[in-house]
C-alpha cells in the first residue's frame, strides 16, 4: 500500500473520530463528558462549555474533511499539525485541573501525537511529489 493511501486512511479515521466525539458532546454532553478526564462535572451553567467543545471538534473535523476531499493535501498536513494543538490543550486542561493522568496521556496526548505524525507524513508525501522532476514542456513546432 502506498504512503498516500496509508495517510488517507489515517486522516479519514481522525476525521470520523473527531466528528463522532464532537457530535456526542453536542447531543449528549452528560454521558460523554466523564471520558474527557476531568475530575468533576461543571457546576452551575458550566455544562454549556461542553457543547462549545463539541462544536470546536465538529468544525475541526469538517475542515480536515474538506481539505481531504478537495485534494489539498499539503494544507491538510498543516491543518492536522494545527488541530493537534487542541488535543494537546485538552491534555493540559485535564492535568491542570487534577484530572485523570491516564486519560490526559492515553487519550489526549496520544491522539495529538498521532495527529502530528499523520500531519508530518502527509507533509513528507507532498514534499516528495513537489520535488519530483516535472515533465519537459512541449517544444513549439
Amino acid at each position: 500500500m502506498s504512503l498516500k493511501k496509508i495517510n488517507t486512511v489515517l486522516v479519514t479515521a481522525f476525521i470520523l473520530f473527531i466528528l463522532w466525539f464532537g457530535t456526542e458532546y453536542i447531543l449528549s454532553p452528560e454521558t460523554t463528558a466523564p471520558g474527557f478526564g476531568l475530575p468533576s462535572w461543571p457546576s452551575g451553567d458550566g455544562g454549556g462549555f461542553l457543547i462549545v467543545k463539541g462544536i470546536r471538534d465538529v468544525v475541526a473535523a469538517l475542515v480536515l474533511g474538506i481539505l481531504l476531499v478537495t485534494g489539498h493535501r499539503r494544507a491538510l498536513g498543516w491543518a492536522l499539525l494545527v488541530d493537534a494543538l487542541a488535543a494537546y490543550g485538552d491534555m493540559t486542561t485535564v492535568l491542570a485541573h487534577h484530572g485523570s493522568v491516564a486519560t490526559a496521556f492515553g487519550v489526549h496526548c496520544l491522539t495529538a501525537t498521532l495527529m502530528v505524525v499523520n500531519g508530518l507524513l502527509i507533509m513528507r508525501e507532498t514534499r516528495e511529489v513537489a520535488a519530483a522532476p516535472a515533465a519537459p514542456a512541449p517544444q513549439p513546432v
